[in-house]
């Protein structure tokens, strides 16, 4: 690997906990990524002349500190504040360290900086950009390819969110345990966002973007190591985990989608099977009441273990949904349900499950109503109706791949509507 490689891999691994501990010095995430950012263009220049050090990380993450040092002396106009600062950089202003009653174990800078970069006073975009910028280490134009805008674009959207950071004043710490729930639930909603995405992509061309689902995948990873008493972001790594143990299985030679029912469980990946039921049993074994994620990962677990779609327990999974509906109430709950009683109790009930929400406005550019729909309405016998149900879902598909499916779908129910 040549120094310039290496340089970009380092930088993946180690900028997020080096942006991390330069918040804490600097006080303000935007800064501290310029000066890491610093570290990295001196490491370019430096590594292909001098040769790349024995410890990489350690090399920016000094070179980074002492820029940081830096700036401070000259920035600050109080000679005894930067002397203070510079010789002894964990010294801060009382007001800017974590409230006494965070949780205890976890004042760790990079937890602090996954919550800085999902703070609620970011729109979601801009959460989602910022932690795969920030705590994913993912260049900007990265981050817009995978989200099929400019990277103008996306540089514009981060740019805005540190500056909304640094002018909200928003403090670099853990919140308190009474602030924690609240604000771990928008830090699971970041990377759930991120992994739906690449599990069933909302635009472009391909179905399945990897890519994204596993830099969800790492970030649930990380979550569950600097918050091992919480059992939800258990919940989200066994439910991210379970979902990716399908993907070889979810895609056809051509890239075309198959559906759960026609997929090949043996390409179903062991490894991660075998993981996402390890953090499932790590969220029950904590003993408090199972939350949305958690619920869910129970739903995929109930799939993995049917060696046959024929041999699903539909009756364990109404039952999930039913608890799901409960603690997340949405109409995309009801739409799954509506399934899982299609598969239980026959497509009367499931008919009657989705006559319920039909008229949400929250379901009406949803393709996936439309699918399930006429899927019922063809156990029915009703194929004209079921067409016509999944032409329209298709005009509403958000990829080429789903378009075609549904088309075909749409062909073969009225197909047999002939005489």
């Amino acid at each position: 690997m040549d120094a310039r490689r290496t340089v970009e891999a380092v930088w993946r691994m180690e900028s997020p906990r080096l942006i991390a501990s330069l918040t804490r010095l600097v006080r303000d995430v935007g800064t501290a990524e310029e000066i890491a950012q610093d570290a990295f263009v001196l490491a370019l220049e430096q590594w292909p002349r001098d040769g790349v050090p024995d410890n990489p990380g350690a090399w920016l993450t000094a070179t980074a500190k002492h820029k940081a040092i830096d700036r401070i002396r000259r920035e600050r106009s109080q000679q005894s504040k930067y002397t203070q600062i510079a010789v002894d950089p964990s010294a801060q202003q009382p007001s800017a360290m974590p409230a006494p009653d965070a949780v205890e174990g976890v004042e760790d800078d990079l937890l602090a900086l996954v919550f800085v970069a999902c703070h609620p006073v970011l729109p979601r975009e801009s959460r989602v950009a910022l932690t795969l910028r920030l705590v994913g280490g993912l260049r900007t134009d990265e981050i817009a390819r995978a989200f099929l805008v400019p990277s103008a674009t996306m540089g514009q959207r981060i740019s805005r969110a540190k500056r909304t950071l640094s002018e909200a004043k928003v403090p670099f710490e853990v919140p308190s345990r009474e602030e924690l729930p609240a604000r771990l639930s928008a830090v699971l909603e970041v990377v759930y966002l991120v992994f739906n995405e690449g599990y069933s992509a909302t635009s472009g061309e391909d179905w399945i973007r990897r890519d994204l689902a596993a830099e969800a995948m790492r970030l649930a990873r990380v979550l569950a190591g600097l918050l091992p008493d919480e059992p939800e972001v258990h919940g989200l790594v066994a439910l991210t985990e379970l979902q990716a143990s399908r993907f070889a299985a979810r895609l056809g030679p051509g890239g075309e989608p198959i559906l759960l029912q026609d997929q090949d469980r043996s390409r179903w990946d062991r490894i991660l099977l075998r993981h996402g039921n390890a953090a499932l049993e790590r969220a029950v074994a904590l003993g408090r009441p199972l939350g949305p994620y958690s619920l869910q990962a129970a739903i995929a677990g109930c799939h993995a273990r049917a060696s046959r779609f024929e041999d699903t327990d539909w009756e364990a999974i109404v039952a999930l949904y039913d608890a799901l509906a409960q603690v997340a109430p949405s109409p995309v709950v009801e739409l799954n349900r509506a399934v899982a009683l299609l598969h239980s109790d026959g497509p009367d009930a499931a008919l009657a499950a989705l006559d319920a929400v039909r008229d949400d406005p929250r379901l009406a550019r949803l393709h996936l109503y439309g699918a399930v729909r006429g899927e019922v309405l063809e156990r029915l016998g009703r194929y004209e109706e079921a067409a016509r149900i999944l032409e329209d879902a298709a005009a509403t598909a958000p990829t080429r791949r789903e378009r075609n499916l549904l088309m075909a779908r749409a062909a073969a129910a009225s197909a047999r509507t002939e005489p």
